[in-house]
């Protein structure tokens, strides 16, 4: 076997590396995220390849950093951990032809994390794939895995008018932004809890919220006020969709969908056209998001509506059963307990 770290071996193993280097430097790589991934997979790639068949140890990888920081003093990424990043990379992403379709769509700081907190292979490219679906950023992609959303059923299409009222391209992009069902799990609301419960819920948990809603929802109020004629009146939840360009009214209801809930938004949907809407905006959006409707009172609801309305079911939490309440300990009295264990773990080590 070759000396794995002979000065001829290991000059001309740097040099093919500079060589590539510089070849996708005059590419633009390092300034277009698809062929940097690729740069660094084949980095990785090689320095697998003499790992296993050369025998070079781990102690390559600082010497290679060492030498192409010098050697390139004006380019990030050449740290000897991100090295180790890429040989990462290479191995848990064999096969290049996937790697060039779908994580090279991606930021490399999101192929970090995918490589940091999951193991499986087939949830980093079910990840990736979302990312480039939902142009989630790093921190989003984090909360995603955290919920664990892979694990939830593909919600499917909310029943709306939107082919009817919505011209061709802002339909299609509207029906497949909102969905059915929309999962609250993350609220926990009494039996008895009335719609304005849910709606401050939700408002206490607007991140999670916005998650649930997905990408491009932006939150312009509660409540929100219209006066219409010498009426005034509040809209539940207001929003501004950047992707769609429209506003977005939502009406929550913990109860099934009734016939009326079509008419009352038709009407918000119509005051936000006439009242907020700018000339560049498409047209205003109106959601019904109800503990359950039938398909079929839904439909003859929307079918002669004129403004682009759906509905959409939602699925929440409930309040622990009355004769459990009392033997799980609260937020409070656990954290109380963590900051006392912390506490006791200081004294016996001796930092207090």
């Amino acid at each position: 076997m070759a000396n794995p770290l002979s000065p001829d071996n290991y000059r001309q193993f740097l040099q093919s590396l500079k060589d590539r280097i510089r070849s996708a430097q005059v590419k633009a790589a390092l300034a277009v995220n698809q062929e940097l991934i690729l740069l660094y997979w084949q980095i990785g790639r090689e320095i697998l390849d003499r790992q296993h068949q050369e025998g070079w140890g781990t102690k390559v990888i600082d010497r290679l950093a060492k030498d192409l920081k010098r050697d390139f003093p004006d380019m990030t990424g050449f740290s000897a951990r991100n090295l180790k990043y890429m040989r990462a990379f290479a191995d848990a992403n064999p096969d290049g032809v996937l790697v060039q379709q779908v994580f090279s769509q991606i930021p490399w700081g999101h192929n970090v994390r995918l490589l940091d907190v999951l193991k499986d292979p087939e949830q980093r490219l079910w990840y990736a794939r979302q990312t480039i679906e939902n142009g989630w950023s790093r921190n989003v992609l984090l909360l995603q895995i955290e919920q664990g959303v892979h694990q939830q059923p593909s919600p499917s299409a909310a029943i709306t008018n939107f082919e009817r009222t919505l011209p061709p391209a802002q339909s299609d992009l509207a029906q497949n932004l909102i969905k059915d069902p929309y999962n609250f799990d993350f609220l926990t609301l009494a039996a008895d809890a009335q719609d304005r419960d849910l709606e401050k819920s939700l408002l206490t948990h607007i991140r999670d919220f916005l998650l649930e809603l997905g990408v491009g929802f932006s939150f312009v109020g509660s409540q929100y006020p219209i006066q219409v004629g010498t009426k005034d009146y509040a809209i539940d939840l207001l929003f501004y969709h950047l992707k769609l360009r429209c506003f977005v009214v939502i009406d929550l209801k913990l109860g099934e969908f009734e016939p009326e809930f079509s008419g009352k938004m038709n009407f918000f949907v119509s005051a936000v056209d006439d009242l907020l809407r700018h000339p560049d905006d498409q047209p205003t959006i109106g959601m019904i998001l109800c503990k359950s409707n039938d398909a079929t009172v839904a439909e003859y609801s929307l079918r002669d509506v004129n403004k682009p309305i759906g509905v959409a079911t939602h699925r929440l939490g409930r309040e622990l059963p009355a004769d459990l309440q009392g033997t799980l300990p609260t937020v409070e009295e656990l954290e109380q307990q963590l900051e006392s264990a912390q506490l006791t773990e200081a004294q016996e080590s001796g930092e207090l």
